[in-house]
């Protein structure tokens, strides 16, 4: 039965390699899309967690974290941090998001002190300088650069005017591209405010224990560990999990129906073959096996093209662009299991089908 099924395959070559990349660009949308949105989200997490300090001291009341709250913390609660028992170091940052490379996209700001936050973060500068922190300056990571293709001396769009590009640091830390504190504080009509402070903890304690001391000193405000980061950034976004799941859903359902098309013109085709078939002896049960064993090797086939599709096209992508693409086995067993359902469900009605067949009629179909 095997050789059979292997043969059938073979006998229209074109319109099975149709059907193996059908279900091969459902598979490539459902882990590309996926893994796009998923590693996308843990690269930013990594990065703001990559600021050297254990703990976020936020205001209260605080949504997200996509830098659209208002400066509201007032510069001087920096002092009265550094006396909390186990607090080595505290740095004040401002975070907005501004207007991007379109109308519907957006890019959050840092604004820092250089030399603090550069204390904490282990920031180096790689080329040019450091920003003048009360001039339209900014500092990107190399990778930014490397993405965008800019030069030092190039300008980036920032508050609708420009802002000269005068240094790139390593390694990657919180946003991706750096102005002065007193630049966004003026533009936000904020003097003398900040989003958040970076705080970095004693050596010898842990940062659940400064943790909850700051908790206790300051009940009204938002402690949150730069450890639990990943897990706030996958969460903050709730719908996203939903609409996943729908692409999902489409993606299966879509598959189902290339192997449905793809099978019950196959049955068609082989009317006259599956008559003599019978007339052999091979019985009903046996007729349906074979057509979904066909149904099944050509969704594996598709899954396992899927796949390779988007291993490589995460390799171009990553080499051309800052986005990460998280190939998740988890995901990848999923879609193989949905890709495998769809198959069998498309093959339930042309294997009947061929089951049903009359000996007689079948043997006289032209």
């Amino acid at each position: 039965m095997e050789s059979l099924v292997f043969s059938n395959m073979m006998h229209r070559p074109a319109r099975t390699a149709v059907s193996v990349l059908g279900i091969a660009i459902g598979v490539l949308l459902i882990v590309f899309t996926v893994g796009l949105s998923n590693g996308t989200m843990r690269e930013r997490a990594t990065r703001e967690a990559n600021v050297g300090a254990e703990i976020f001291f936020r205001s209260s009341g605080s949504l997200g974290l996509s830098g659209s709250e208002a400066l509201r913390l007032p510069v001087s609660i920096g002092s009265e941090l550094e006396k909390v028992a186990g607090v080595a170091n505290v740095v004040p940052v401002g975070q907005n998001s501004v207007k991007a490379d379109s109308a519907t996209s957006s890019r959050l700001i840092d604004a820092v002190s250089f030399d603090e936050y550069a204390s904490i973060a282990g920031l180096r500068i790689v080329e040019g300088r450091k920003m003048n922190e009360t001039a339209d300056e900014a500092l990107i990571d190399t990778g930014f650069q490397k993405q965008k293709k800019l030069k030092i001396g190039s300008t980036i769009e920032i508050w609708e005017r420009p802002f000269t590009i005068v240094g790139t640091y390593e390694p990657a830390a919180g946003a991706r591209v750096k102005i002065g504190l007193p630049v966004m504080q003026n533009q936000l009509g904020s003097d003398g405010k900040v989003t958040a402070f970076l705080v970095k903890i004693k050596p010898g304690e842990t940062a659940d224990g400064v943790a909850e001391r700051l908790s206790e000193a300051f009940p009204n405000n938002q402690i949150i560990l730069t450890s639990q980061l990943e897990e706030l950034y996958m969460q903050s976004i709730p719908a996203l999990n939903v609409f996943l799941n729908v692409f999902i859903g489409v993606a299966a359902v879509i598959s189902a129906l290339v192997i449905l098309l793809t099978m019950y013109t196959t049955v068609t085709e082989r009317t006259r073959q599956i008559g003599i078939m019978k007339s052999l002896g091979m019985s009903n049960p046996v007729i349906a096996a074979t057509i979904a064993k066909e149904a099944l090797l050509i969704s594996f086939c598709g899954i396992v093209t899927g796949v390779l599709l988007t291993v490589l096209l995460r390799f171009v992508l990553t080499r051309i662009t800052t986005l990460e693409v998280e190939i998740s086995p988890v995901v990848i067993g999923i879609t193989m299991v949905v890709g495998l359902l769809g198959g069998v469900l498309g093959a339930i009605y042309p294997a009947l089908k061929a089951a049903r067949l009359d000996a007689v009629e079948a043997l006289s179909y032209e």
